[in-house]
């Protein structure tokens, strides 16, 4: 029997994505999923759809659950974190409080100030659950999925030189998007990127072994002779279905045109790394987290899909027939992942971890999000020699604002954290972002221990 251990388990659609793997992909292995969560009510929620999945399937998993992760811990083979230190409600005022001065964010999880404001809780938090994996399953793998993703690995491997992995579907999904986009065989486009999470450059593509990027372009030159249309752009996952744009992400196409690169996972993560070049979130006619990637949709949608758990949970009804149709997965490979560790398949991964000099024109101490191989004694990541000085010179100043975060959040130095907003260009005005900075800090304040 292996042991997983997914921490932040009330992160409802990844806990049931992840379920649904684990019932199709198991391997022929028994699985012990034991399951975290601070917050006990939505823990009995999560816990009772779990079982319900669980024995709709009559499936060969062991479940337990706990808020106290030290109970659960020991012997555990695999550790995940999808904690998220505040949950919408603290995500919320990432988002608007800088709003108030000026600052339009489409995710705020990540860039800008909402993801620095976001690794102040994050990382200490991340901290003492790397300490406890530690004690309690030194030899455990440790995949993190929280964001902001950069910031937080390059926390816990400042701090502690534990080896954890990041991961995120934006690179995957991403390269079947380009391929479904210009009509190729998803399993004959290969593709490399190399960045940092939420802005990773795919810059070579391969069809049948044979150079992709003309055929991607010619797909986008013959959009841009029919004229493209803005109208669309900025839709997001929670809104209802419209009528797709024709191109998607035009600001990433624009990435692709001048530097044969495509940035994933496309527009509304990617922007948030260039605000300067979209002043007062103005997109295309519209406005970030307003009318281009609503922020308040997202929210919403969230709220809606715990709702949406709890009722399934408390009801006294199995599950309908139909659940499981709507789960794919939870679309990071992660059981595709552990096979390949199991088995030492070699299999090469899209993953955030140490660059190490796999990218030599990157600084070695980064973390970024690259391609490496799942081997039976861990990862080793591809040596990219190749990779653009123009795109590495993109990614050297969000380096530097992530090393700025980690210390201002792993040390609770309030100057470094206005350093960290004031070097990201967002705001010029000091006296400006000093408020804005002590606002974010007060209405965090009970999530952040170091800054007390």
């Amino acid at each position: 029997m292996k042991k997983m251990v997914l921490i932040g388990a009330g992160s409802a659609m990844f806990t049931q994505g992840l379920v649904s793997d684990l019932i199709r992909h198991s391997h022929g292995r028994q699985w012990h999923l034991a399951l975290v969560d601070t917050d006990p009510v939505t823990l009995d929620s999560i816990a009772k759809l779990c079982s319900k999945m669980i024995q709709a399937k009559q499936a060969d998993i062991e479940l337990s659950y706990s808020t106290e992760r030290q109970e659960l811990l020991g012997n555990a083979d695999y550790v995940v974190t999808t904690i998220g230190v505040g949950g919408r409600r603290a995500w919320e005022q990432d988002v608007l409080i800088p709003r108030k001065y000026g600052v339009f964010q489409p995710v705020g999880d990540t860039a800008m100030p909402g993801g620095i404001s976001r690794a102040m809780r994050m990382i200490p938090a991340l901290l003492d659950i790397t300490r406890d994996i530690m004690k309690y399953c030194p030899n455990a793998y440790f995949f993190n999925y929280s964001n902001p993703m950069t910031a937080n690995c390059r926390a816990i491997h400042k701090a502690t030189g534990f080896p954890v992995i990041g991961l995120c579907h934006g690179v995957h999904d991403t390269h079947n998007a380009l391929a479904d986009y210009a009509g190729l065989d998803r399993r004959q486009l290969t593709s490399y990127a190399v960045g940092i999470n939420h802005l990773t450059f795919l810059y070579k593509f391969f069809y049948h072994g044979q150079d992709a990027y003309p055929l991607l372009m010619d797909k986008y030159e013959a959009i841009k002779r029919e004229g493209i249309d803005y109208q669309n752009v900025g839709a997001t996952f929670a809104e209802p279905e419209s009528e797709s744009p024709k191109l998607s992400d035009p600001f990433a196409w624009t990435f692709m045109e001048q530097h044969r690169a495509y940035p994933a996972p496309g527009d509304r993560h990617i922007t948030e790394f260039f605000a300067e070049r979209f002043p007062e979130g103005r997109y295309y006619g519209k406005r970030f987290g307003i009318d281009a990637y609503s922020f308040e949709k997202v929210i919403a949608f969230g709220d809606q899909i715990y709702d949406q758990v709890f009722q399934l949970a408390q009801s006294p009804d199995p599950l309908p027939a139909s659940f499981f149709d709507k789960f794919a997965g939870e679309h990071e490979q992660l059981m595709e992942i552990i096979e390949s560790i199991e088995q030492d398949e070699r299999k090469t991964f899209s993953v955030n971890m140490p660059n190490r000099g796999a990218v030599p024109n990157l600084p070695s101490d980064a973390v970024l999000e690259l391609p490496a191989v799942a081997t039976g004694s861990g990862f080793a990541a591809l040596q990219m020699r190749d990779f653009p000085d123009v795109l590495a010179q993109l990614l050297a100043k969000p380096i530097a604002i992530t090393e700025l975060t980690v210390q201002a959040a792993i040390t609770g130095d309030r100057k470094l954290l206005v350093e960290a907003i004031l070097t990201g260009g967002y705001l010029n005005d000091r006296p400006t972002v000093e408020k804005m900075t002590d606002e974010l800090l007060q209405a965090h304040n009970r999530y952040l221990p170091q800054f007390q």
